[in-house]
């Protein structure tokens, strides 16, 4: 194999190495940027929806006193626009189930509030339960809390899976790296047997070539030098070694 095709091919190792860890390195970060941005958002669904359904209820907590305290259209205004609003989360939260265990958290949500909901849509103005603040502190104050903490733990839930995502997502962006460490370990490596095989074989060489003629200059004693690869150098060498032979032969002549 001549010079050329040496360092060619040394060249070519490089390149294909620093190649293939750079592809690698892609396709690791882009399956992460995927993967995640697909978790992230169906948490980030599932905890807006669970944060609008606390909203709903305090609302409608707020709307109970209203009814409590004998104003009936306010407070039915109120209620009623709050309960929409908190079957529309809750929908969104039904439809974004992802994680596992949040199947049991909706169905929780949906009886608590169907028995907070019967408290407080059957008439409390102009009844027994009208400025009765012991059943709103022994009844509708406490199936409120109950609803308000199966929301937050529907919350908790996908808090935590986000954070969990947000430690996978640094666990493989550090895998993610390894390809390029590892290019650049093997390029070095590379690098010093490359390095190591041109000084032996080419380097060295003529450097040797360079001092048998500047021997010879000096003097005269016969070109001897051995080349062991069979490349240019090798026809170099015998190429200055004829040289230097027929010009021994026409001053001996």
């Amino acid at each position: 194999m001549g010079i050329r095709k040496k360092i060619l091919f040394g060249f070519l190792i490089l390149a294909t190495m620093l190649l293939l860890a750079g592809a690698w390195s892609i396709y690791e970060l882009r399956t992460v940027g995927s993967s995640v941005q697909r978790l992230l958002d169906d948490n980030y669904k599932s905890i807006n929806a669970a944060n609008s359904m606390t909203e709903a209820l305090e609302r409608e907590d707020s709307a109970v006193l209203l009814l409590l305290s004998g104003n009936w259209k306010q407070g039915r205004e109120i209620i009623d626009s709050a309960d929409r609003s908190f079957q529309v989360a809750f929908r969104i939260a039904e439809n974004n189930v992802t994680v596992p265990g949040e199947e049991t958290y909706i169905a929780e949500i949906q009886k608590a509030y169907r028995a907070y909901k019967e408290l407080w849509i059957r008439p409390i103005v102009g009844t027994s339960r009208e400025k009765n603040l012991d059943w709103y502190f022994q009844e509708a104050h406490g199936a409120f809390q109950r609803v308000k903490i199966t929301v937050s733990r529907l919350r908790a839930l996908n808090a935590q899976v986000m954070y969990e995502t947000g430690t996978q997502v640094r666990d493989k962006a550090h895998r993610a790296v390894i390809p390029g460490v590892v290019a650049i370990l093997s390029a070095l490596i590379f690098t010093v047997i490359f390095n190591y095989f041109v000084n032996h074989y080419m380097v060295s060489p003529i450097i040797n070539m360079t001092n048998s003629v500047q021997q010879f200059l000096k003097t005269n004693e016969p070109f001897q030098l051995e080349v062991e690869t069979k490349d240019e150098l090798q026809h170099l060498a015998r190429a200055i070694g004829n040289l230097i032979a027929q010009s021994c032969k026409r001053q001996a002549s």
